[in-house]
């Protein structure tokens, strides 16, 4: 019967499925194709697709989603088993025509991430790096991410959750100070902005906020970047 493994006498016909005509059936010849993403389908059944095009084809896809790096690229084809050696001849070619750009790429990820997340430059860095851009590229693209625009920021974000925070202003204090800590803030930053947005909550804050010296706090956490100035 057409479709199904006959019984013979030697045990079941285990030959591709064959139609009324006595060719093999569609799935018969998918089957024997393999992968469909690995063979080229406008080519006679069983004919491997061209490797650089089926690079491309990976990292097409993968920039259809978003925006990558040369690195990620490069992961992805090589999970998908594409060499080396043609990986680095498609992804040439893309950074010649300016597909791939990650000076580009890390100017936009810390104008986004920072507009929209409120991340600092040290978390910014930190992400930039597991992408795999470069680190004079990253450093440039963070370069444009001034102390004072930073500053503004991390008081924004501060201002914003303390709409909704509820609690004595110690514990306030901390729970700010550890939201900024997350989003890759330095002690002193952190702390001088959640300083000065209590000082302007409230009169209850504000006299807490006064008993804050945050200079002196920031050289507890071993802020790198502190300048000399008290604020306490």
């Amino acid at each position: 019967m057409a479709g199904r493994r006959a019984r013979t006498g030697r045990g079941w016909d285990a030959s591709p499925p064959r139609t009324g005509d006595g060719t093999t059936t569609p799935r018969a010849r998918r089957h024997r194709r393999g992968h469909a993403e690995e063979t080229d389908p406008e080519a006679p059944p069983g004919t491997p697709r061209d490797e650089a095009e089926l690079a491309r084809e990976i990292c097409l896809r993968q920039l259809a989603v978003r925006p990558r790096t040369r690195a990620e690229l490069a992961g992805a084809l090589a999970k998908r088993g594409i060499s080396e050696e043609v990986s680095a001849e498609v992804l040439d070619r893309y950074d010649e025509v300016g597909i791939i750009d990650d000076a580009a790429f890390a100017r936009a990820w810390v104008s986004s991430r920072h507009a929209g997340r409120g991340l600092a430059r040290r978390a910014l860095a930190n992400e930039l790096r597991q992408r795999g851009v470069d680190g004079e590229v990253a450093s440039e693209a963070l370069g444009e991410l001034d102390e004072e625009t930073e500053a503004e920021t991390a008081r924004a974000l501060v201002e914003r959750k303390l709409r909704s925070a509820r609690g004595e202003p110690d514990a306030v204090f901390r729970r700010l100070v550890a939201m900024l800590a997350r989003k890759g803030y330095p002690p002193g930053v952190a702390i001088r902005a959640v300083k000065d947005a209590l000082a302007a909550q409230s009169a209850e804050a504000a006299e807490f906020a006064e008993q804050i010296d945050a200079d002196a706090l920031a050289d507890a956490e071993g802020d790198p970047d502190r300048d000399s100035r008290s604020l306490g």
